[in-house]
């Protein structure tokens, strides 16, 4: 298999994603654009697309940060689902999917830094790909966003800071507002990219400060999230 990371801010690292096609063997290459790097425009040799997060939105314009296209991003994904590929979006990138497909993203009720729990709803239960997460997890959280729905959509997870944790858009295709890739290396990252966390914990009853970010292991949302990608990996081989 081979997996094509779109990666927005050096910041923003595919951390347990990149981990995961690593041990298993696959082939990756990047999109790093924050670098300039361009695109792929010959779909073909992808069997899975991954939209890393990133401090942009979808609204975001060229003149406000040169580096991020979101039309042109929107049309590799277009493209990508259009030929039966394995699509995810992390953060960013999942409200990115949702617009390519024509939901508009809006903003989450709460903005979320840290990690904190998300329930599967009902039909996140019944999802081969998710249910082994179990009713509640811990996971990664750094948003102001959530990913728009399609009439087809299905949310399989929420948390109380965000109704629109993980989104099924197709079989192949997820938008997951969380960040199930945090490694201690990732959030560290993470946490330089951000300033005056006393303010922010101050104003949002869902941001943590750095020492209890840090304080959390992601062994289990790491696990739980290469289990989602071998299912996604196992039924995009059945289906071709």
């Amino acid at each position: 298999m081979h997996v094509h990371f779109i990666q927005h801010e050096s910041f923003e690292a595919p951390g347990a994603y990149l981990n995961w096609a690593e041990k298993r063997g696959h082939t990756t290459t990047f999109s790093r654009v924050y670098e300039q790097e361009a695109l792929p425009v010959d779909m073909r040799g992808i069997d899975m697309l991954i939209v890393m997060g990133g401090p942009q939105s979808p609204g975001t314009s060229l003149q406000e940060c040169p580096h991020f296209d979101a039309a042109a991003e929107k049309h590799v994904i277009q493209q990508c689902i259009q030929a039966g590929k394995i699509v995810v979006g992390v953060c960013l990138g999942a409200q990115l999917i949702g617009e390519a497909l024509g939901a508009a993203y809006a903003h989450s009720p709460e903005k979320e830094i840290g990690v904190f729990p998300i329930t599967l709803t009902p039909a996140g239960l019944q999802d081969k790909k998710v249910r082994h997460f179990g009713s509640n997890l811990l996971v990664g959280h750094w948003h102001n966003d959530m990913p728009g729905l399609t009439a087809t959509a299905e949310v399989l997870a929420v948390s109380e800071g965000c109704p629109r944790q993980i989104v099924r858009y197709a079989p192949l295709v997820y938008g997951l507002q969380c960040h199930m890739e945090f490694t201690p290396g990732l959030v560290d990252l993470l946490i330089d990219s951000e300033q005056d966390w006393e303010t922010l914990a101050l104003q949002h009853r869902y941001v943590q400060l750095p020492s209890k970010i840090r304080s959390v292991g992601y062994e289990d949302m790491n696990v739980c999230l290469f289990g989602f990608l071998d299912e996604l990996s196992t039924e995009y081989y059945m289906m071709r």
